[in-house]
């Protein structure tokens, strides 16, 4: 079965490092809250707020050797009053897990979007 994991987080500053290190922060955390090996995850989609543009989240999965799941990369639709600096993603994952099973993960100022949702 096919499931989606929602996970988010926030920087400081948009700069290369922030946007690589915040990405792999997450994908870390996901893999771990929801034992997942990197054979499990089909896909992956990442997202940022027009405000980070100077570095792609896939990068940052790319260095912790995300190497053969397929990446996309896009920027979120700009709503005024939306949280600024933040990068989603909704991984798809094969897993035998129920939805109420599933742990997404939302860090630093993103824990506001969804706190029903949060580890």
């Amino acid at each position: 079965m096919v499931r989606g994991i929602r996970g988010a987080i926030t920087v400081d500053e948009n700069t290369v490092e922030q946007i690589e290190k915040a990405t792999q922060e997450m994908l870390e955390l996901i893999i771990k809250e929801n034992a997942l090996a990197l054979e499990d995850i089909s896909s992956a989609l990442f997202t940022v707020t027009p405000d980070l543009n100077a570095a792609f989240p896939a990068a940052g999965a790319r260095a912790i050797g995300w190497s053969t799941v397929p990446l996309m990369c896009c920027t979120e639709i700009p709503v005024q009053g939306a949280l600024p600096y933040c990068i989603r993603v909704l991984l798809q994952v094969n897993t035998d897990k129920t939805q109420q099973e599933i742990h997404h993960v939302y860090l630093r100022d993103a824990v506001q979007l969804r706190q029903d949702l949060s580890c």
